[in-house]
């Protein structure tokens, strides 16, 4: 994987070039860039599709031990990371991890045309649900996320249904959790950077203060929300639509939070429509005005 040195560390990244408009796809905490790898293949050719991997747990190379891993410390890092490979007119999709939009709260969006909201982290659900809080914990106490990090080699762990079993329909191939959990089961400073980022959360007020911010940003939104989701509550996918001047909300059925593993041929037929039906001036089409609900299995 190429690599990009940014001012907190390495970041290595997945590239398919050409062209085409600029898709930058994020992942969640514990996951690196093959959660997006049902969607990109579809994606491929017409668009180029960038996906870091963000130091969030599942990372190779441990950051530098100052580096500042916070909510608004990662959000900054992606912005970094965009003006580093000069990515221009960029679609930004995020899933699960929503910690990317506090780069709208600090007007850094001279590089974001559109944005993707794909049933991700909003408002004050930081972080989000059960298994997030659990994951707060462990950080908390000294040697917990070690001790958590060796349990999740179990599959019954993993699998729980207050755990990554709530974020899926299907289980994740057992291949790709072990990818994910690997580094920081095994690299101590991968562990600190995690820890750092879990224990760093900010207070409601300051979430809620940063997601008003948002309503300054004038480019497209699409949010996509699944309709099982056990941990991004659904009230918080039509909150979104509407924050925005020219949001749009598409409900997905048949997924849970994992929408790039549950449906990821929903998504791909969602991102292609909202990025030929939008524009980045100041007028959308008329398609995209309003909301609507995408349909699910069987529809």
């Amino acid at each position: 994987m190429p690599q990009v040195e940014l001012s907190s560390g390495t970041i290595a990244y997945e590239d398919t070039g050409g062209d085409g408009p600029v898709l930058v796809f994020l992942h969640g905490v514990l996951m690196d860039h093959t959660v997006w790898r049902k969607v990109v293949p579809d994606l491929r050719g017409t668009y180029r599709c960038v996906l870091p991997t963000l130091p969030l747990g599942s990372h190779r190379t441990p950051m530098r031990p100052d580096a500042d891993l916070s909510l608004r410390g990662q959000a900054l890092l992606v912005g970094e990371f965009l003006d580093r490979l000069d990515l221009r007119e960029v679609t930004l999709v995020l899933n699960d991890w929503g910690g990317a939009q506090v780069l709208l709260s600090e007007g850094r969006t001279a590089r974001i045309a559109r944005l993707a909201l794909v049933a991700c982290e909003a408002f004050d659900n930081y972080p989000p649900g059960r298994p997030g809080r659990s994951l707060v914990r462990a950080a908390s106490i000294p040697g917990g996320l070690a001790l958590l990090m060796h349990l999740l080699r179990l599959r019954p762990v993993r699998r729980a249904p207050n755990g990554w079993g709530a974020m899926t329909e299907r289980p994740i191939p057992d291949a790709i959790t072990d990818a994910w959990f690997r580094p920081a089961r095994t690299d101590p400073g991968v562990r600190r950077d995690l820890a750092k980022y879990l224990t760093s959360t900010p207070p409601r007020r300051q979430l809620l203060q940063w997601s008003e911010q948002m309503r300054a940003f004038e480019g497209p939104v699409l949010v996509a929300w699944a309709t099982r989701d056990r941990l991004m509550p659904r009230e918080h996918g039509p909150r979104l639509a509407e924050l925005f001047p020219r949001g749009r909300l598409a409900e997905i059925e048949g997924s849970r939070t994992l929408v790039p593993e549950d449906r990821p041929d929903e998504l791909v037929r969602l991102l292609h429509d909202f990025l030929h039906t939008t524009t980045t001036g100041t007028h959308d089409s008329p398609v995209v005005s309003g909301h609507e609900k995408a349909p699910g299995h069987g529809e």
